[in-house]
């Protein structure tokens, strides 16, 4: 009967002591879990500023070739063709062998053949050249255009930017992930929301430039046997260039300053003509007017009445008694 007694105090002791040792070490890893939560935003607050000064840093442009720099064609002619209609059709049969498509397509019909029909093409960057000559020989040509714009320091600024917004933003989510109060949410929230709008702007502007380095615009005008051509350039240049522009610009000021005039001169006759009338009566009737009277002069301060003219006869003597 004590042999199983003390048996049995030895195996409750052993459990209490297990439970013991098992609630410490529990205590412990909460204690260890709240420590390393309550690091994480610190640690992640002072690894915000780091990202922000990714800002300031400015986005240096690498030495790219020429086979790699972002160039934008563009270009544009007029070609004159003895069928409108069908020249268009050939026009988008280029396009789509190129691997491109049809942006806009104006045309204007007549039986007369002064029909015109303009087409706005894209095509791949590589393709440019290749489809303006063929787009040139389905008549005769007549002007051509050609602009490049380079725009590699734009899409490696943006590229930059695009990255330092994307570390704002990550940085921005895990801070509201950790946010403790409702102030601070709401406040991170409206961060995280800025950022994340910035960060679309960028792309946005990154893909209206890839887009277009992509794919190059031509612009092409088919005219019909009778239709107007594209008025050249008169301008001689030099002397006479600048003699006719100033003489240009003499009309030009000469006609705005008599549109001025005509919008006066209704005013001018219904205010002015009665105003002059209105003033020559008046000068008119100043000159007709009768003089005003003199007023008589007043006797001297200090002396008798002023004489009269005749003069009067002298008084005469009084009588002695």
């Amino acid at each position: 009967m004590l042999i199983t007694t003390a048996i049995a105090a030895g195996i409750i002791l052993t459990g209490c002591g297990a439970d013991a040792s098992d609630n410490s070490s529990s205590s412990a890893g909460m204690a260890d879990s709240g420590a390393k939560v309550a690091a994480e935003p610190q640690a992640a607050a002072e690894r915000a500023p780091d990202a922000a000064q990714g800002e300031n840093v400015p986005a240096q442009a690498p030495d790219l070739g020429v086979d790699q720099r972002s160039i934008i064609y563009r270009g544009s002619t007029s070609v004159r063709v003895k069928d409108v209609n069908a020249a268009a059709g050939q026009a988008t049969g280029i396009a789509q062998t190129a691997g491109g498509f049809i942006g806009g397509d104006n045309r204007s019909s007549s039986n007369t053949g002064s029909g015109t029909a303009t087409l706005t093409i894209r095509v791949p960057a590589d393709k440019f050249a290749t489809s303006v000559d063929q787009l040139s020989k389905l008549g005769t040509e007549e002007s051509r255009e050609i602009s490049t714009e380079d725009v590699t320091e734009q899409t490696v600024d943006l590229d930059a930017r695009i990255a330092v917004q994307q570390a704002r933003v990550t940085s921005g989510r895990n801070l509201l992930s950790q946010a403790k109060s409702l102030n601070d949410l709401v406040m991170l929230e409206k961060e995280v929301a800025t950022r994340e709008s910035d960060l679309a702007s960028l792309q946005a502007k990154k893909r209206r430039l890839a887009d277009l380095t992509a794919l190059s615009t031509i612009t092409v005008t088919f005219l019909g046997p009778e239709s107007p051509g594209v008025k050249p350039d008169d301008n001689p240049g030099g002397f006479l260039g600048g003699l006719s522009a100033g003489w240009k610009a003499l009309l030009a000021s000469l006609g705005v300053l008599l549109t001025v005039l005509g919008a006066l001169l209704p005013w001018i006759i219904a205010i002015g003509l009665p105003a002059w009338a209105v003033w020559w009566a008046y000068k008119r009737w100043s000159r007709n007017r009768p003089p005003a009277a003199q007023p008589a002069l007043a006797p001297a301060a200090t002396g008798g009445p002023l004489p009269t003219f005749p003069p009067a006869p002298p008084a005469k003597p009084a009588d002695k008694d």
